[in-house]
């Protein structure tokens, strides 16, 4: 992040010795051949690059042609910064595919002023080196803000050190965003399923939006991991997928449902999970269990299998709390909408019944953020 301080001059040589430098380079190079999450590995490259060069601080940028922008990650968890690829200095390098070197970034006219101006913030000196892909296409580059010596000045040597590093994490680099396209396009194919599953009940896709932010949140408030969280995020839209196969006239029966009926509209479970179950895939293993089990309860009394405590994986009590929250709130042609108040206290109701107790209990507590993101993400009339 940036600071309204000036840089602090923490080292009186300009460059590492040899020995250093190498141990640096072998030690992160060892780190991101094993790094298998994207944003992750664009850290510890950024890591690199600013050790390796004494910098201030070093971003991992990441070009997409297909969209005319650059990207990086500045925090875990955190949402990507996008800027247009002809954007700053750095949007010149991605451009260009040549390294540069800036003394001062405020006597460049391709220098955009404005985060410094926002945060107050110096950029003086700044270096830029792209990454090549094995066709020779620049798939991005590394970025380093203010040399942290006496001189200041990025130099020749800095772009040497700083283009070894990136020659070594190229491929790895390359192998991570061709795995990253994958799964972004598993995400967008999941959603899509999962609106299209939706909309034969005559849902909308924020019905799956929503109950993807609920999920997330009370996966964070339960202290799940990050990466838990995300994966949970990523494959509830799912949840409903197996109401493809429901007929319409069960599906968009307005009035209550015969026995014979709602034993066929429970098939959804069963059929939603059997379409993921044999995947290899993290994200669609996950949607084959929340398929399942988000109609199971916490007393043994829901289907498909009457599973009940922690024997329902809690990815699957997870999304029933967030689902069943949504539903309440939605006009469905079976019945209009409930009044907030009403929800929450159907929810405090099946707390340890219907749904687990503490987790319940976590969202009561912190209904109002759930409540943001229903009125975030409200269906358009």
């Amino acid at each position: 992040m940036h600071d309204n301080k000036e840089p602090i001059i923490l080292n009186e040589h300009e460059h590492l010795d040899s020995n250093k430098m190498l141990s640096i380079i072998f030690d992160y190079m060892s780190q991101i051949s094993l790094e298998t999450n994207h944003e992750k590995l664009l850290m510890k490259m950024a890591d690199l690059g600013k050790e390796l060069v004494l910098a201030d601080r070093c971003t991992v940028w990441l070009h997409n042609p297909l969209e005319n922008n650059i990207w990086t990650v500045v925090a875990h968890g955190i949402e990507k910064i996008i800027v247009p690829e002809n954007s700053g200095l750095i949007g010149h390098c991605v451009i260009t595919g040549k390294a540069m070197i800036v003394e001062d970034a405020y006597l460049d006219k391709r220098f955009n002023q404005e985060v410094d101006q926002e945060t107050g913030y110096r950029t003086r000196s700044i270096l830029c080196i792209p990454f090549h892909n094995t066709k020779g296409e620049v798939i991005g580059a590394f970025q380093a803000i203010n040399k942290m010596t006496a001189s200041r000045k990025f130099n020749d040597k800095d772009l040497e050190i700083l283009s070894l590093a990136a020659s070594y994490a190229s491929k790895s680099l390359e192998s991570s965003i061709l795995m990253y396209e994958l799964i972004e396009t598993q995400k967008e194919m999941i959603e899509t399923m999962g609106e299209i599953g939706e909309s034969r009940s005559q849902e909308t896709g924020n019905h799956v939006k929503r109950v993807a932010k609920y999920s997330y949140l009370l996966a964070i408030l339960a202290g799940l991991s990050e990466e838990e969280a995300l994966l949970l995020k990523h494959a509830s839209p799912m949840h409903d997928i197996g109401k493809v196969a429901t007929p319409d006239r069960i599906l968009l029966k307005p009035g209550k449902l015969t026995e014979d009926e709602y034993e066929i509209m429970k098939q959804h479970a069963v059929i939603g999970y059997n379409v993921f179950k044999h995947s290899r895939r993290d994200l669609l293993r996950a949607a084959a269990t929340i398929a399942h089990e988000h109609h199971e309860k916490w007393d043994g009394t829901g289907y498909p299998n009457g599973l009940s405590g922690e024997a329902i994986h809690i990815f699957g009590r997870i999304t029933a709390i967030a689902d069943v929250f949504d539903a309440l709130g939605s006009d469905r042609v079976y019945k209009k909408a409930w009044q907030m108040d009403d929800i929450i206290h159907y929810m405090i109701e099946q707390q340890g019944k219907q749904f687990d107790p503490i987790l319940t209990q976590l969202f009561i507590d912190h209904v109002d953020e759930f409540i943001k993101i229903s009125d975030q993400y409200h269906d358009q009339m």
